[in-house]
């Protein structure tokens, strides 16, 4: 008996807390993809058994209910109907699934976004930094060349010019002008301003504003006009080498500036009205409001760090906020503390709880990237924890442990206890501004900073190693389409039946090693939920037609195809496992729903390097989604 697609799609509304209760749906090859705005008023056990509905799970955010092939677009027109709504794309569905998460993790996302794209650039020079230093460290002479000075030049320069990076890729997720996210940037690293590196240092300042004060000048702009003690409008010559928050707020502000400038501003003046007064107004803000905000923040961390540094507890403290004012661009202001401590008492007990902190976020680093199946994550993880463990570790926060965030937490508890331990046995360095292992050039105590880096990189190690899921990668469609390679010169796997039943034969649609279904690494598939059949371990990157018969569906994504044969017979062709992700990179699709096809037909090629780079399997299934209509299917 045929489905009725009205009932099931009431059905579904009415158990999942009806329309007032969806935020955005779509569908895929097999699935109804929806957005709950509260769980709560899911009806599971009902749900679960709605004629039409042969499976349920909630994934990233999504109720997925499962439907099969060629039955799920006829349930999600009706579904429309029932609820009117219009129809979405996954990536609504996505969007309104990271709508419904919480503040910080959207917040979290946010900064995963902006660093992405700009990680091989900090990584590379993360790692390339570490080497000069410890080089430069080990061998004196070598730091007096003409070659240390290019080196650390070209290693330096993401991170002296770090502002713009960020200001560029943040206008990129915010929706902004890349280019005036630069010149936002760019405004706030300017030359007429002191690197924010040299805020301690008063021989620096004297130097750079030819005075004898010590203290940084401002432009006054807006009078005397005061909140307390802060003169509004009071602008402190002073950059923000080294800062990643105030950037990325600094340009979303940028981008809802000009959104709204857009819309407002008439079309005939726009193009010279909006960048310059989005630029004036933003850089204004920034250093009227948001830099007198970190400045006092930045305040507040160094005279609580000083307190907190006399005694275990407070350096266990220090060792897990260490990293958060590292995220914040802080941490350069504890050179004024180590510089006080060498000055005092010859002994600067500040670096090994800094170096504990590092180090910890090294092993977390370093144990995501020897976990992590995803070979993108790899070339990032391993990279980046070496950067860390020669104490240079923004590319190992930003790129990896900040990103996943549990390895961030495991960084913090490792850092704890080696601070902790550091401050009980008392470890000290005759110097400061290096950490990680360059800092056995500077430490007194040798075998307890051994012990120190033990266990503060171990224990996070450990515990991100346990704690930490990989989740799969986020894979942005491209615009090169997947190059398809000649037909294979033996096509006698065409000939070879994989499914029969007394509908008809299904033969084999790709070149490659046939394998159960229940042999599939995934679940849903594996427990023949779709439909039992058959997965393939491809051996080239073209899809066939198994029989010949009409395209029933295909796949947005361009990675699943449905074809309908001899009496009813539905069949599924997926091609990889969670390849949905990749949006249909890497995928062509040679025919359209509704299409004739006869056996031997091309229907799809497939980039397998595409696939395997995105972390995903490859396997080919091949799925009879009505087997159970048939009491005489086999395999094989």
């Amino acid at each position: 008996m045929a489905l009725n697609y009205r009932k099931c799609a009431e059905e579904i509304v009415a158990n999942i807390g009806g329309r007032d209760n969806i935020a955005q749906a779509a569908h895929c090859a097999t699935r109804l993809r929806l957005v709950i705005k509260d769980n709560g008023k899911i009806n599971k056990k009902v749900l679960e058994n709605v004629e039409g509905v042969k499976g349920m799970f909630e994934n990233n955010g999504q109720l997925q209910l499962i439907i099969g092939t060629g039955t799920v677009n006829k349930v999600y027109a009706e579904f429309l109907s029932v609820t009117g709504m219009t129809e979405a794309t996954k990536d609504d569905v996505k969007a309104a699934a990271a709508a419904q998460q919480p503040v910080w993790k959207r917040m979290l996302k946010a900064l995963g976004d902006v660093f992405v794209p700009i990680l091989p650039a900090i990584v590379a020079s993360g790692l390339m930094m570490g080497l000069i230093e410890a080089l430069g460290k080990v061998y004196p002479a070598f730091a007096d060349t003409n070659w240390y000075y290019f080196l650390d030049m070209v290693a330096n320069t993401a991170f002296a010019y770090l502002p713009v990076i960020v200001a560029v890729s943040a206008a990129r997720v915010f929706g902004g002008n890349l280019y005036l996210g630069g010149v936002v940037g760019l405004a706030m690293i300017h030359s007429s301003l002191l690197n924010a590196w040299n805020v301690g240092n008063s021989a620096a300042i004297n130097e750079f504003f030819n005075i004898t004060t010590g203290v940084i000048p401002s432009w006054n702009l807006l009078g005397d006009f005061r909140i307390g003690e802060w003169i509004v409008g009071s602008i402190s010559r002073v950059g923000y080498q080294g800062h990643v928050i105030p950037v990325i707020i600094a340009v979303w502000m940028m981008c809802m500036i000009e959104k709204w400038l857009h819309k407002h501003v008439p079309e005939m003046i726009d193009l010279f009205v909006t960048p310059l007064c989005t630029v004036l107004s933003t850089v204004f803000l920034t250093f009227a409001i948001i830099g007198p905000a970190f400045a006092q923040l930045e305040a507040w961390v160094l005279a609580g760090a000083r307190v907190l540094v006399r005694n275990p507890v407070g350096a266990g403290v220090m060792g897990a906020a260490y990293p958060w004012t590292v995220v914040m661009g802080l941490h350069h202001m504890y050179n004024v503390i180590e510089a006080g401590m060498l000055a005092d008492s010859g002994v600067n007990t500040w670096m090994p709880i800094a170096s504990a902190a590092n180090f910890a976020q090294f092993g977390a680093c370093l144990a995501i990237g020897l976990k992590a199946r995803s070979n993108r994550t790899k070339a990032i993880a391993i990279p980046s924890s070496l950067s860390a463990a020669l104490g240079i570790t923004e590319p190992a926060i930003f790129g990896v442990n900040m990103r996943f965030f549990r390895p961030f937490i495991a960084g913090m508890i490792g850092g704890t206890i080696g601070a902790v331990f550091g401050a009980f046995t008392g470890i000290g360095a005759t110097a400061y501004g290096v950490t990680g292992l360059p800092g056995y050039l500077t430490i007194k105590e040798p075998l307890q900073y051994t012990i120190l880096l033990a266990v503060s990189g171990g224990l996070a190690f450990i515990i991100a190693y346990f704690i930490w899921r990989e989740e799969e990668p986020e894979v942005k469609p491209a615009e090169v389409k997947a190059e398809v390679k000649a037909e294979p010169e033996n096509l006698e796997f065409l000939d070879r039946v994989v499914i029969s039943s007394s509908a008809g034969n299904i033969y084999q649609p790709v070149k490659g090693k046939v394998i159960a279904y229940t042999e599939i690494k995934d679940p849903t598939f594996a427990a023949g939920t779709l439909g039992q059949g058959v997965g393939i371990e491809p051996e080239d990157n073209i899809v066939y037609a198994p029989y010949d018969g009409e395209i029933s569906s295909v796949a947005e994504s361009k990675h699943a195809i449905g074809i309908t044969g001899n009496d009813d017979m539905e069949l599924l062709i997926h091609v990889g496992i969670d390849t949905v992700e990749m949006n249909g990179d890497g995928f062509i699709d040679f025919v359209a729903e509704g299409d004739k096809v006869t056996k031997g037909q091309k229907l799809m090629s497939f980039d397998r390097a595409k696939i395997q780079a995105a972390g995903k399997p490859e396997t080919v299934v091949v799925l009879l989604t009505n087997s159970d209509d048939y009491q005489d299917v086999k395999f094989g």
